[in-house]
């Protein structure tokens, strides 16, 4: 008999409550409150849109090779109090640079990511991979200020950066809802 991990979860959320459901929740690695269906979207949301933004799929055929060190894959980790963990992702070699980040404003985005590149060296500053949010719509300061080439995500698909997805999921347990860096 096999039962998958979707109908577990289900049976978590639905028939646990009180003092067992917290119990529970405190074991699961994401530990959501409510499970949501994959039918659930964001359409009909009104989201800032980036001028110019180079998309994934428009940018370079040598930039779809992971084999080669400098490409990255960037995101902001949300924690308490306005503070945020900028997270950089090496796709070949998987390394990471956490950057604190003042705000999630466009002008503290782009303040503190170049004083941490900076510190690398050039061959290994490539391309950026951006989600969509719109803290990056000064990419063209960030790009004069580092070299990187900077393309953006598609709006709903955020598992074309993997790498740094994975990294933000396993850096939640680490810093959970409520931190304050």
């Amino acid at each position: 008999m096999r039962i998958s991990h979707e109908r577990i979860y289900k049976s978590l959320f639905v028939q646990s409550r009180g003092v067992l459901r917290k119990e529970l929740l405190e074991h699961l690695r994401l530990r959501w409150k409510m499970r949501r269906s994959k039918l659930a979207t964001t359409a009909g949301w009104q989201r800032g849109q980036i001028r110019d933004a180079v998309s994934i799929r428009n940018r370079p055929p040598e930039e779809e090779d992971s084999a080669v060190s400098g490409r990255w894959e960037v995101d902001l980790l949300a924690c308490a109090n306005n503070s945020h963990i900028a997270t950089l992702v090496e796709r070949h070699s998987r390394f990471t640079m956490l950057v604190k980040v003042a705000g999630k404003d466009r002008t503290s985005v782009v303040r503190s990511l170049p004083q941490a590149v900076r510190k690398m060296p050039r061959e290994l500053r490539r391309s950026l991979t951006w989600g969509c949010g719109t803290e990056l719509s000064k990419r063209r300061a960030l790009t004069m200020a580092t070299d990187f080439s900077i393309c953006f995500c598609e709006p709903p698909k955020p598992w074309q950066r993997k790498s740094n997805e994975n990294t933000n999921r396993f850096l939640r347990q680490h810093f959970p809802d409520g931190t304050d860096v």
